[in-house]
Order: structure tokens, then C-alpha cells, then sequence
């Protein structure tokens, strides 16, 4: 029994031996994915960055429509290039379309109508008139012969023509003489043609509805979402059957409102914007001395910058994590550099860097 105890012991004392040598035992670490990233030079400014669409001013190009609707129509894909007046998307114009069309329609008329006022006196509308004063003169000689032979029996006897018959006959050619006078006068009132006045206020009628149908066309284009200058998509925030506005499009995720669409440059155009604190701003080098050094996140890439402008005020810094969102008190100034990309590397609008400025 002693001899089995002992035996139990003995296995139990170098089984935690060998537990302990291995425990001891230190496993050399991994090596690190990537380095961190170091200042190149001597006396280096460090400075937070993000890319951007290369711009003469601004970042990205984020447009949005001039009148609400749902999109019909998304006639581009992301990462496609377009060029200026490109239709990018449709929004529905079915009401405006019908009120152009309308409008359009008012207008024609109202210029056949003007055509018509200044085309007079109608041929037809003419030898009528003519017509009429033939007719009233012809009627005039017959009551002019009938009260002449009136008049002359009666001077040859009065008893044979009644006072009265002689009064119907002469009354009779007065009245064909007005007849006369206002058959002549319609003659000449259709031989005139339209009044001016007519003309004038059929003119202004047709040049008021004509700006309101080039008015409403103005506006059916704005249903179309036109590119505003060349460039690169870089983010479409919408899908057919969304309801966009002037504010853009509600995002599901953030759920803020984000521009419709967004285009920026070619992606082999791109600026770093770089936020330098206001305590590092007195030891910014001048422009023409100024070089710059970006490193990649998550690699070992090095970037040479090249200076292209400045934002001359300084303002608090936005956190990039939610620019939408987050505000602190730093301030900082913003410096813009171009960056030459390199075929195998991957960058992105958007994306953050850490950037070194030399003194």
C-alpha cells in the first residue's frame, strides 16, 4: 500500500514539473502587421487627414435636386465616369409635364389667334362688305327713281299722288342713304383690319403665356438630375421609388439626410486634407518650402504630398468619425495637398491618413 502511495506521489510530483516547465516557457511574439507611423523628418508637424475628390475648392460634388419627387429613373452606377449635363437619375413629372404641355398648347393658340388679328382683312370678310355697299347703293337709286316719279306726277297733279305716298317715298331715300352711309363705313371698317389695340393686347397675351410655358419647362427639366461638371460617381444615395428633396435623401443607417448623389474626380485625382492644430500653426513652413509625407492605415505605404493650397481661417475641428455630429474645442487649420497614387494602391475618397509636414 506504502509502495502504491508512493508510486501515485512520484507521477503527481513530475507530471507538475513538466506542467511547469512549460508553463514557463515564453512564446516570442508575433510581428506586427504593419508599422505605425513616424515622422521622416527631423522636426515634423503631425497632422490628421482625409481624402478627397481633387477640387480647385471644396471636397466633393454633392448634388442634390432642385424639386422634390420620387425617382423613376437612376441612369448611372457608382465608379462610373460622367461627363458635364450627363443625366444622372429622373425624378416623377407627370403633373408638370401636363402643365407644360398645357401651357404650351395656351400659347400656340393665342399665337394663331395674333396671326389671325394681323392677317385681316379677310378677302372673303371684304367682298362681303363690298357687297353691301353695292347692295345699298342699288337700293338707294331704286328709292331715289321712285321718289322722283312720285315727285314729278304730283307736280303734274297733285290729286293723283297722296301728301302721304310722297312723304313714305322721300322718307324711303333717307333711309337707304344711312343704309348706305353704314354699309360704307363696314366696308371700310373691315378694310382697315384688326385694331391696333386688338393686335397689341393679343401680343402681350401671347408673350405672357409663352414665359409661362418656357417658365414650366424651365422647371420639367429640373425633374431630370443633371451632372454639374465632369467627374467620377462616387456615391449614389437613393433607389428608385425613393421620395427625394432639396435636403437630398433620408439615409436608413445614419438616419440623417445625405446628398442625392455625390461625384468627385478621376480616382487618380485625389487631395488629402490635413486638419493642423492651432498650436502647431506658428511652425508651418512657408508654401514654397512646405513638403508633407502621408502614411496608409493598416500599411506600410509612405505617400510623398504635394503642397496645393490653404484654407486661411482657422475653425474647430470636426471629428471625422461623424462630421455630421461631433464638435470639440481644438481648432485647427485646414491644408490641402495632392496626392500622386501609385497604380497598386488602394485609396479612397474618405478615407483617414496620418500625414507628417516638415518645418
Amino acid at each position: 500500500m506504502n509502495k502504491l502511495l508512493f508510486g501515485l506521489s512520484f507521477i503527481g510530483l513530475t507530471a507538475g514539473c513538466v506542467v511547469a516547465y512549460l508553463s514557463g516557457i515564453t512564446q516570442p511574439p508575433l510581428p506586427p502587421a504593419f508599422s505605425p507611423a513616424t515622422n521622416p523628418y527631423p522636426r515634423g508637424i503631425y497632422a490628421n487627414g482625409i481624402l478627397e475628390s481633387e477640387q480647385t475648392s471644396g471636397a466633393n460634388i454633392n448634388v442634390y435636386p432642385e424639386v422634390p419627387g420620387t425617382v423613376t429613373q437612376i441612369l448611372v452606377s457608382e465608379g462610373q465616369e460622367v461627363k458635364k449635363g450627363t443625366v444622372l437619375l429622373r425624378v416623377g413629372d407627370s403633373v408638370q409635364r401636363a402643365t407644360t404641355e398645357q401651357l404650351q398648347a395656351q400659347a400656340q393658340a393665342a399665337f394663331t389667334l395674333l396671326n389671325e388679328l394681323k392677317a385681316q382683312p379677310r378677302k372673303e370678310n371684304l367682298d362681303v362688305a363690298e357687297a353691301q355697299v353695292v347692295a345699298a347703293e342699288a337700293a338707294l337709286k331704286t328709292a331715289q327713281d321712285t321718289l322722283e316719279k312720285q315727285q314729278a306726277a304730283f307736280d303734274l297733279d297733285p290729286k293723283s299722288i297722296s301728301k302721304d305716298a310722297l312723304d313714305s317715298a322721300q322718307n324711303a331715300v333717307l333711309t337707304e342713304k344711312a343704309n348706305l352711309d353704314v354699309a360704307r363705313k363696314q366696308r371700310d371698317l373691315t378694310k382697315a383690319g384688326a385694331w391696333i389695340y386688338d393686335i397689341n393686347n393679343q401680343e402681350k397675351q401671347y408673350n405672357a403665356l409663352t414665359k409661362s410655358y418656357l417658365s414650366a419647362s424651365a422647371l420639367l427639366s429640373k425633374y431630370s438630375l443633371l451632372a454639374p461638371k465632369d467627374g467620377r460617381v462616387l456615391a449614389i444615395n437613393t433607389a428608385v421609388g425613393d421620395f427625394i428633396s432639396a435636403q437630398g435623401g433620408y439615409d436608413t443607417y445614419t438616419q440623417g439626410m445625405t446628398p442625392t448623389l455625390v461625384l468627385g474626380s478621376s480616382e487618380d485625382q485625389l487631395h488629402v486634407r490635413c486638419y493642423v492644430d492651432e498650436i502647431l500653426v506658428p511652425r508651418l513652413p512657408a508654401p514654397s518650402r512646405m513638403k508633407a509625407q502621408m502614411s496608409v492605415r493598416g500599411s506600410n505605404v509612405k505617400v510623398p504630398l504635394e503642397y496645393v493650397r490653404m484654407q486661411p481661417i482657422v475653425s474647430p475641428k470636426i471629428e471625422l468619425s461623424d462630421q455630421r455630429l461631433e464638435r470639440v474645442d481644438v481648432r485647427v487649420l485646414p491644408v490641402i495637398f495632392r496626392v500622386e497614387k501609385a497604380k497598386q494602391l488602394n485609396l479612397y475618397p474618405g478615407q483617414l491618413v496620418d500625414v507628417y509636414i516638415s518645418e
